[in-house]
């Protein structure tokens, strides 16, 4: 099965903060979490904010949690407040509920990890995650919009 490597984790931050800085974006802090939720990699910009690991692991493991992009979390957390708040709870408080978290893919559609941003909009977070997801050859998903 293919997992996600260091170098490839390293690629996916170095693709996500080109595309944050291409776009404008203020700084970003990148996640990146293997399936089991452990972390691989991490990076923050100079200039952000604190608690930035905290969200950026939090959108990725909730991501991961539920087996949805963290724009699915979201959407749950709108329509089913009472399930994430029991997810929140589960989970020991490492789920963050809004967009930024985002699957990584194999071709097959299997779950490979997720990665998780911080620092700009949930929107551009996601953009940013996606691009450095696909530049290490993988697939992003976002979850439902």
């Amino acid at each position: 099965m293919a997992q996600i490597t260091l170098s490839k984790a390293n690629t996916i931050i170095k693709a996500a903060l080109a595309k944050g800085t291409e776009l404008g974006l203020r700084p970003l802090s990148v996640a990146v979490l293997d399936a089991g939720g452990h972390l691989k990699a991490f990076q923050k910009q100079d200039g952000a904010s604190m608690l930035r690991f905290e969200i950026a692991f939090g959108k990725a493991f909730g991501a991961l949690a539920i087996g949805a992009g963290s724009r699915t979390v979201e959407k749950f957390a709108k329509e089913r407040p009472h399930f994430v708040e029991g997810l929140v709870a589960a989970s020991g408080g490492h789920v963050i509920a809004v967009a930024g978290g985002v699957l990584v893919k194999n071709a097959k559609g299997e779950i490979l990890g997720a990665v998780g941003i911080t620092g700009d909009t949930s929107d551009n977070d996601e953009v940013a995650a996606i691009a450095g997801i696909e530049a290490a050859g993988f697939v992003g998903d976002g979850g439902q919009s």
